[in-house]
């Protein structure tokens, strides 16, 4: 009798411990096809207003340049080859990535679209240089009027670099509160410079790319010191980094 009893007082809880694991699993299995919003732990802050392209687009850009801090969360994520490092009396979180390679930056923008689950790029030269003209210092006539001669007024006229790599927030911030376009970080663009090759060459196969600071410069694609490794075109610039824009908002 008494194991009678314990059956059929059993039988309840044992139904009940049933049912409230189904139900457990149905809620797991629910919120796993909930669908995902970008990470904020990975997503980068963005500037408060869009900039309006000439044609109407909006791009909407990343505040700062990528910090120290962000990038090798990428490394440590495995994602990105290059860990980088500060000096001892500067703060990562507001130092930016700088010595980066073209290479280097594809590998960061390849984890952050999917880390954050967004669409991330860089910007095109013409999108770059109409973002930062209104912070950047006006163009000066040439010296030579002779065409040979272009390469040398470039070098005798551009204004003098800032070398020294400052903590974000040291240099001009734009209307739409974009800030540093005018620093001492050249940042990186997706157009292509081939030189002069026939017909068009695609990303991939491309050998420099444009780069965006206080004058318009090409770099090979492997190159991380500019000072070393030389400029395809122009004076070669002082540290190079990367912004991130997106052509969508960014929550």
């Amino acid at each position: 009798m008494t194991f009678a009893i314990a059956t059929e007082q059993g039988s309840p809880i044992s139904l009940r411990v049933r049912l409230i694991s189904s139900v457990a699993v149905a809620l797991l299995v629910g919120v796993a096809f909930i669908p995902r919003d970008p990470d904020i732990f990975y997503a980068p802050q963005m500037a408060e207003r869009p900039v309006i392209l000439p044609d109407g687009a909006r791009l909407y850009v990343q505040k700062y340049e990528v910090t120290v801090t962000e990038w090798n969360r990428c490394h440590a994520d495995g994602a990105c080859t290059l860990a980088l490092q500060v000096p001892a009396n500067r703060d990562a979180t507001t130092q930016p990535a700088t010595g980066l390679s073209y290479t280097d930056v594809s590998e960061y923008l390849r984890w952050i679209n999917a880390q954050s689950d967004a669409t991330f790029r860089l910007p095109s030269l013409h999108e770059w240089e109409f973002m930062a003209a209104p912070v950047l210092p006006p163009e000066p006539d040439p010296i030579f009027t002779d065409p040979e001669l272009t390469w040398a007024s470039a070098y005798l006229v551009e204004p003098q670099t800032k070398r020294t790599l400052r903590p974000q927030g040291s240099f001009a911030t734009t209307n739409e509160g974009i800030v540093d376009l005018n620093g001492s970080v050249w940042e990186w663009t997706q157009d292509c410079y081939a030189g002069a090759s026939d017909g068009e060459i695609t990303p991939d196969r491309c050998p420099a790319f444009f780069v965006g600071g206080e004058h318009v410069a090409a770099m090979s694609y492997l190159v991380r010191d500019p000072a070393r490794g030389g400029c395809a075109v122009g004076t070669p610039p002082a540290h190079l980094g990367l912004r991130l824009v997106s052509d969508r908002p960014v929550n």
